[in-house]
C-alpha cells in the first residue's frame, strides 16, 4: 500500500510530482531568460517585449526592485527547488520526500507573498512567474495530500547539501551578473554603437514636442544630442527608460535635448488602434501633464515617481488638483496638442508587418535621426551618446531596431 507521494508511492503519484517539479524548472528557466534579455540585451537589434497589457506583463517584474538580490535573480531558487522535486520523483527516498514536503510548504508561502506583491505593489502579473506559482502550489498540494504523514520537517543532511549547492549556484549568478554589467560598458557597448550607426536615418516628426525633459539649447536641433521620446506614462518599459534618462541627462547636461512626445497606448491613440486598450488612464495622464507647459516637468517626474499609484483614477484626479489642472480632461486646446503630437507617429514607415506605422510601441526614441524601438540599459545609451559627441562610427547595413523587419526604402511614386 502506498504511503507517500514518491517514497513507496505509485508510479502515477511519482509522475505527477515529476510534472510539478518539471513545470517549476521550466517556468523558472523562462523567467531567468526573460530577466537577462530585458536587463542585458546583447545587441541593439534584440530586446525583450513582454507587455500584453497594463496588467499582464513580465517587464514590470524584470525591472522591479525585487527581481534580483545582489545579482541573483529570484528565478534561481525556484529553479533549484524544482530540480530537487524532479530528483525526488526520479530517485525516491524517504529523506528526499521529507525535505521536499517541508520545502514545498515554505515555497508555497513564498509564492503567495510574491503573488501578493505583484498584485498590490506592482499592480501587474507576469505570466511566466504565474506558471511557477501554479506548479509550486500543485507540488505543495500533492505533498500535502499524498506525502509521508507528518513528515514536514526536512532531513538535515539533504537540506544542508541542497543549501550549499544553491548558495554555490547563487554565487555563480552573482559573478555572472557582475560580468554582464561590466560587459554593457565594454564590448557590448562598442557593438551597440556600431549597430546604432547602421540604422537608417529618419526625419524628425513634423511637430516636435515643446514639452522638454532636458533642454540645453533654445532650438531643439542645435544640441549635439537630440532625443525625441515617444512614451506612455503607464508603460513599464517607459519607466525603465525614464530611470536611464534621469542618469543620462545629468551626465550630458548642457549637451542634450530630450522632447517628450506623448504616445499613450490608450483609447485616444488611433495610430496603433490595436493597442488602444493597453494602458487605461494613460490618455488622462497625458492631458494632465500637457495642460500647463510650465509645470510639465514637475508632473512628469511625479507620475513616474508614483508609477503604480498613477494607475488609479482617484490618484490621477488628485494629481490634477494638486497642480491646478483639473480642467485638463475637457480642455480642447490641451487635447488638440496631445493628439497632434501623438499623430506624428503615423508619419514613419512601418517597422513591423503587424502595424501600419513606424511608431507602434513605447518607448520609441529618435536619437539624432535614428530610431530606437524599446529599451536599452544605461551603459549602452551612454556609449551611443558619447559616440555622438565624438562624431564617430561608420554606416553600414540599414535596419530598423529589433530586427523584426528589414528596412525597405519606400518605392518612389511614378
Amino acid at each position: 500500500m502506498a504511503t507517500g507521494l514518491t517514497y513507496d508511492g505509485t508510479f502515477g503519484r511519482r509522475f505527477l510530482s515529476f510534472l510539478a517539479g518539471a513545470g517549476m524548472v521550466a517556468a523558472s528557466f523562462l523567467t531567468l531568460q526573460h530577466f537577462y534579455a530585458a536587463n542585458f540585451p546583447d545587441s541593439i537589434f534584440k530586446g525583450s517585449f513582454c507587455d500584453i497589457n497594463a496588467f499582464f506583463n513580465c517587464n514590470g517584474s524584470a525591472f522591479s526592485k525585487i527581481a534580483h538580490y545582489q545579482g541573483v535573480p529570484l528565478g534561481w531558487p525556484g529553479l533549484a527547488l524544482g530540480l530537487l522535486v524532479v530528483i525526488g520523483a526520479l530517485f525516491p527516498a524517504k529523506a528526499l520526500e521529507r525535505t521536499n514536503k517541508g520545502l514545498s510548504f515554505l515555497n508555497a508561502v513564498g509564492v503567495l507573498v510574491l503573488l501578493g506583491y505583484s498584485l498590490v505593489a506592482l499592480k501587474s502579473l507576469c505570466l511566466l512567474c504565474t506558471g511557477y506559482y501554479l506548479f509550486s502550489l500543485l507540488s505543495f498540494f500533492l505533498f500535502w495530500k499524498r506525502g509521508l504523514p507528518g513528515a514536514w520537517f526536512p532531513n538535515l543532511k539533504v537540506l544542508l547539501v541542497f543549501g550549499l549547492l544553491t548558495l554555490a549556484g547563487a554565487y555563480g549568478f552573482h559573478l555572472y551578473h557582475r560580468a554582464m554589467t561590466d560587459a554593457q560598458s565594454g564590448g557590448v557597448a562598442a557593438r551597440v554603437v556600431k549597430e546604432y550607426y547602421r540604422l537608417e536615418k529618419v526625419p524628425d516628426p513634423s511637430f516636435i514636442s515643446p514639452y522638454m525633459i532636458a533642454q540645453a539649447t533654445d532650438r531643439f536641433e542645435d544640441a549635439p544630442i537630440r532625443v525625441i521620446e515617444y512614451a506612455d506614462f503607464l508603460c513599464p518599459d517607459c519607466l525603465f527608460m525614464h530611470e536611464q534618462l534621469v542618469r543620462l541627462k545629468a551626465d550630458f547636461a548642457g549637451k542634450i535635448n530630450i522632447a517628450f512626445q506623448f504616445f499613450p497606448l490608450d483609447t485616444c491613440n488611433q495610430v496603433v488602434a490595436q493597442k488602444s486598450n493597453r494602458h487605461p488612464g494613460a490618455c488622462d495622464l497625458s492631458y494632465i501633464a500637457a495642460q500647463d507647459p510650465g509645470r510639465f516637468l514637475e508632473i512628469y517626474n511625479d507620475v513616474f515617481s508614483h508609477f503604480q499609484e498613477a494607475k488609479s483614477p482617484a490618484w490621477r484626479a488628485n494629481l490634477a488638483k494638486r497642480y491646478g489642472v483639473e480642467g485638463a480632461l475637457t480642455d480642447a486646446r490641451t487635447k488638440d496638442i496631445v493628439h497632434r503630437l501623438m499623430n506624428t507617429g503615423s508619419e514613419y514607415d512601418k517597422t513591423s508587418d503587424q502595424f501600419s506605422h513606424g511608431i507602434r510601441s513605447t518607448p520609441t526614441l529618435i536619437v539624432n535621426n535614428r530610431m530606437i524601438i524599446g529599451t536599452l540599459p544605461y551603459g549602452q545609451m551612454k556609449a551611443i551618446f558619447e559616440a555622438l559627441l565624438e562624431e564617430s562610427g561608420k554606416t553600414g547595413d540599414k535596419r530598423f531596431l529589433e530586427n523584426w523587419v528589414e528596412f525597405q526604402p519606400p518605392k518612389k511614386k511614378k
